[in-house]
């Protein structure tokens, strides 16, 4: 069997280096506020013998200057020594180790030979099966609230656009982007709907039913951009996005001839995808192995990715790990992706200044309207997104300040804006791991994306504007 030398990952130099100046200019304004915005600190109560956070006590820092310039420009490193330093270093080798994986099952064959029998049976309804992997990919958001998890996947579905005469940029769409819009259109989100209304002790089932329409609508607009952008294309294949890019992918072919023992390599990476698919599945819906996902994810891949390409390759082992060495090397560079825009988040606490911002949101939440205010609380909460990324940290952050105070709003009400403004940001802010990675792996730059999608975005926060003010009403 011929070995491809072609990465399956592939960022561009200047990719590389457009989304590295972003990220590191957000890492000088961000010091820079840590001397603009006063410094503060939240109170201490004691609740069942136990010190915990009170969110309502505030205490300025008058004395407290700001971060260290030195700290701030080190922040993507000594963020690894922060709460969140295991988490990023999982998601990290976790990205590393998929690389791997799939570069390794591209090389033998096995990612070609399942794109082969797709094409095959869905070569006349090409529009019906990205229409399908995208309402799969909704379902994992908003259900199981599967989002990073997804990039996972990212590579065969791009691959598979390109063999069907779309591009990668289509795969992007229907993976990721739905993924994203799934996550945000949440009807039982585990991370947002289900963790939220824990913490503020409210019903999660109450009025579903909205959830589920908006969820339907999100799906229909999803749905006609994907036409849209896929009609374009298909009349003239230039103004693909990704047409440079995909180059290599276009021109490789798809020729029975040229995977041998197919049906060999077709069981052993079925039946892998399918182990993935089980792991993804049970441990994301299962509240005592949910914090665990990525670890057995990593795992799955490492064992299951290298063990597929060793039986599909007669146990060349030296061939096998070489590929899969290249897969790790393509994905080097989106980890300091992931720890610059991790760092910005750790700049604002270490700078004192996240308890002021809580501060200004009890201030500016006096007094108003209930479709004023909740306006207001919805774009607080999508600045406060842009420098923490985690649903569950913000979570905690965010529903332990609203749940308490009297607004004037349900407190369904709050979960629904707060699942709102929590989730399409993660397909918008350069702060979005996910976004980056996913955006780098289709050699797409993130500039070019905003440029591309913003239109796409308006409609879309004009369309949860509405859903807000109908909530209220509803709810």
């Amino acid at each position: 069997m011929k070995k491809r030398s072609d990465k399956l990952i592939n960022i561009s130099k200047s990719t590389f280096i457009s989304v590295l100046v972003l990220l590191f200019l957000l890492i000088v304004a961000s010091t820079v506020l840590t001397y603009v915005i006063p410094k503060g600190e939240f109170g201490v109560t004691i609740v069942d013998g136990k010190e915990e956070t009170d969110y309502l006590q505030y205490n300025q820092l008058p004395d407290e200057s700001g971060l260290p310039v030195w700290k701030g420009i080190l922040a993507p490193i000594l963020v690894i020594g922060s709460g969140d330093g295991i988490s990023l270093i999982m998601l990290s080798v976790f990205l590393l180790v998929i690389a791997g994986a799939f570069q390794a099952m591209n090389d033998d064959g096995g990612i070609k030979v399942i794109v082969q029998r797709i094409i095959r049976k869905f070569r006349n309804s090409r529009f019906l099966l990205l229409s399908i992997i995208a309402l799969v990919f909704m379902l994992f958001g908003s259900l199981l609230g599967l989002f990073e998890e997804m990039l996972t996947l990212l590579p065969i579905i791009a691959i598979l656009s390109v063999r069907l005469g779309y591009d990668s940029f289509t795969g992007f769409l229907v993976s990721i982007v739905a993924c994203g819009f799934g996550f945000s259109s949440a009807i039982t989100n585990p991370f947002t709907v289900l963790f939220a209304s824990k913490i503020i002790d409210v019903n999660p089932m109450t009025n579903v039913w909205y959830r589920i329409v908006i969820f339907v609508v999100m799906y229909a607009l999803i749905e006609f951009a994907i036409f849209l952008y896929t009609k374009k294309i298909s009349k003239y294949p230039e103004k693909s996005f990704t047409y440079e890019s995909d180059a290599n992918l276009r021109n490789s072919g798809i020729e029975e001839d040229e995977v041998t023992n197919e049906r060999k390599i077709l069981i052993t990476h079925l039946v892998f995808f399918a182990v993935i698919l089980v792991v993804i599945i049970s441990f994301s819906a299962l509240d005592s192995l949910r914090d665990y996902t990525v670890v057995a994810l990593t795992v799955a891949f490492l064992i299951g990715g290298i063990l597929s390409s060793l039986i599909s390759t007669g146990f060349d082992f030296k061939s096998s790990m070489k590929s899969f060495g290249k897969g790790v090397l393509s994905a080097l560079p989106s980890i300091a992706f992931i720890f610059m825009a991790s760092s910005i988040k750790y700049i604002f606490v270490e700078g004192k200044i996240l308890p002021t911002i809580t501060n200004t949101i009890n201030l500016l939440t006096q007094n108003n309207s209930p479709y004023v205010l909740a306006a207001i609380l919805f774009g607080i909460i999508l600045v406060l997104e842009f420098f923490i990324s985690s649903s569950t940290a913000k979570a905690v952050f965010v529903m332990s300040i609203l749940g308490v105070l009297n607004l004037g709003i349900t407190k369904e009400m709050l979960v629904l804006i707060y699942t709102f403004a929590d989730g399409y940001t993660n397909l918008l802010f350069p702060t979005s791991p996910v976004l980056l990675i996913g955006l780098s792996m289709i050699g797409f730059s993130y500039f070019k994306w905003v440029k591309k999608s913003w239109p796409f975005f308006v409609i879309t926060f004009i369309l949860v504007l509405g859903f807000i003010a109908l909530g209220i009403l509803i709810y």
